[in-house]
Formats: C-alpha cells, structure tokens, sequence
C-alpha cells in the first residue's frame, strides 16, 4: 500500500485526484498506475484501471487470476466491473469513498447478482494516510 500511496502523491503533482493502484502476483509487483483522467482526457484512466491495463499487456492476458490489486481509494462501480472481469483474486484499499466507493459505501459492487467472479476484499489498510493526501488535495483545490 505504500507503494500505491508513492503513486498517488504522483498523481496529485500532476493534478490529478491522488490515487494510486499496484498490482502483485506471487510477491511482485506486476503493474502500477495512478489517476489520469485529466491529463489523459480520458474518463476510464482511474488508477486501477491504468494499472490493469498495464499488467495485461506485460503478461499477454488480459485475465488477471492469482493477484492482489492494492489501492489508496475504495474503488468505483467502473472499476469493480475492471476487476471482476480481469478476475483479480484480491482487493486493498485503504479509504472509504463517500461520493463514488462501490465496495461497501455508496454501493457493494462486488455484491451484485449474476456475477460469475467473486473477489477477496480488505479495506482499511493504510486509510488516515492515503485519505489525508486525499482530504490535503480537495482543500488546495479549494483555496
């Protein structure tokens, strides 16, 4: 997780919501992302999926089974689906997300019916620091 809080920092340098996603299979790190939506202008560059994205051309599949994906932000519905259908084992996070956390908080994602994968879930991990970079971002942008 505190590799993934490194690539929120990034992202909050340039700009973008301070997010950060590492994924790992059997002890390494196969993949890292950070939010980009901004300056990629494209509105699926969460730092999950990102980081998907990226482990799936570095291993020429795009299923992803026997990996743990840690991320700083308790996911979006858009990323839960990225996750079932990359068929990610397990899910860290560290903060809950009150507007848009599909994991537990607004809505349980992973929960919904007809879901052929079902994903290992712990939160919590790391959560003051990772939702403090969050909370510092949002009152600089306010200011």
């Amino acid at each position: 997780m505190r590799q993934a809080l490194i690539l929120a920092q990034r992202g909050a340098a340039a700009g973008e919501v301070p997010v950060g996603a590492v994924l790992v299979r059997d002890g390494s790190v196969l993949a890292k992302g950070w939010n980009r939506p901004i300056g990629s202008r494209d509105p699926t560059a969460h730092a999950e999926v990102v980081c998907l994205r990226e482990a799936g051309a570095l291993t020429g599949n795009y299923r992803l089974a026997d990996t743990t994906l840690y991320v700083t932000l308790e996911p979006c519905l858009m990323c839960v689906g990225a996750m079932v259908h990359a068929r990610v084992a397990r899910l860290v996070y560290a903060a809950d997300d009150p507007k848009s956390g599909a994991v537990k908080t607004v809505c349980r994602g992973f929960d919904l019916p007809g879901l052929n994968h079902r994903v290992e879930i712990r939160s919590g991990v790391l959560a003051q620091e990772c939702g403090d970079i969050l909370r510092e971002f949002f009152r600089r942008r306010r200011a």
